[in-house]
């Protein structure tokens, strides 16, 4: 089966969305050094999170941190291992999520439409095309938070239901959709709710980085033969990695905090492969031209040149779309979103 791809996504409004980025830049970037300083307490990482194979040395060192890049998957380990402690820190002793939820129920419907109605509208026309009506999609959503995904895919047509490890996130989402959509969980509960579930649909938007028994729940979906697809996204080894690299002082959103490895095109065949499934689609919209903006505006507002900044903006930003194609084009870009079919 051929590989059928998407490129780019209009940034639209999307600024307006991550002001703190913005705003209170050494405010996030203080979390994330948190976050470093508890992935530093762990074991040293030898094995590659995706194919096994023994790791060498860091490629370069971001905010601290050596990443490692793999001989045989190319895909990029952090020098530490994420742990179940790690984990319990960043995901629920320090409620990472209060960073993102949106305040009222206009502004959770706002943040749905504009960031996750496409990604669901997405699925729902990739499977349509495999013949599959969006009534006979069942999801189960692992990682759901505040329960975005499956609200868009319930707008969209589709059955939906969620868990997540937060149970900040999971009540808020439910109050948010009264018909509780969402379940809270352990660690590592997700993986008998994959094995168990009917659905056949798995999702897991902007997940799989985060799941410290990423193996185990890879095999419950190899095993639970009522998954047929697998719809993910993933950040990738990119642009926006060399962007913090460069800039030291901005908040590094996309290799560091939460995220202690990055997928490449290979890792994520070999991921693929391991569990009898081949990548189907794919839909490159990375966001490394957004990162490199938000990068050079604070670095001109410290260094108290704000009017410049301003000016920078005004004839930065209508170029923005145009270069993030260029970028996604070029298959280094920050984010892929994919869906895995079963073949075995």
């Amino acid at each position: 089966m051929s590989i059928k791809k998407k490129y780019s996504k209009p940034f639209g409004d999307l600024n307006s969305l991550k002001t703190t980025f913005f705003d209170n830049n050494d405010g996030m970037l203080d979390m994330a050094d948190h976050m470093a300083d508890v992935l530093l307490m762990q074991p040293k990482r030898t094995t590659c999170k995706i194919c096994g194979a023994k790791l060498g040395n860091p490629l370069y060192v971001s905010h601290r941190i050596g990443y490692i890049e793999c001989s045989e998957c190319g895909h990029l380990n952090s020098e530490c291992e994420d742990t179940d402690d790690f984990a319990s820190a960043v995901y629920i002793e320090d409620d990472y999520s209060k960073n993102y939820s949106a305040s009222d129920k206009e502004s959770y419907i706002r943040r749905r439409d504009m960031i996750y109605i496409p990604k669901a509208e997405y699925l729902r026309d990739c499977l349509k095309h495999d013949g599959i009506e969006a009534k006979d999609v069942e999801i189960l959503d692992i990682g759901a938070g505040c329960g975005y995904f499956v609200s868009a895919a319930r707008e969209c047509g589709m059955h939906a239901v969620g868990i997540d490890v937060s149970s900040s996130e999971v009540s808020y989402g439910n109050a948010m959709n009264p018909e509780k959509w969402l379940e809270c969980v352990g660690l590592t509960d997700s993986i008998d709710h994959i094995r168990k579930s009917s659905a056949n649909v798995i999702s897991a938007i902007g997940v799989l980085e985060h799941l410290v028994h990423l193996d185990e729940n890879l095999e419950a979906i190899k095993d639970n033969t009522n998954i047929k697809y697998v719809y993910a996204s993933v950040p990738m080894f990119s642009f926006s990695s060399c962007f913090e690299v460069a800039f030291a002082n901005g908040y590094n959103r996309h290799t560091g905090g939460t995220h202690t490895h990055l997928f490449t095109d290979e890792s994520i065949k070999r991921m693929a492969d391991k569990i009898g499934f081949e990548i189907a689609y794919e839909w490159r919209f990375g966001s490394d031209i957004n990162d490199l903006y938000r990068f050079l505006m604070v670095s001109m507002q410290k260094n108290n040149n704000e009017d410049f900044s301003r000016y920078f903006s005004e004839k930065f930003v209508p170029l923005m779309d145009e270069l993030q194609q260029v970028l996604d084009k070029s298959e280094f870009s920050s984010e892929l979103h994919f869906i895995l079919k079963r073949v075995k």
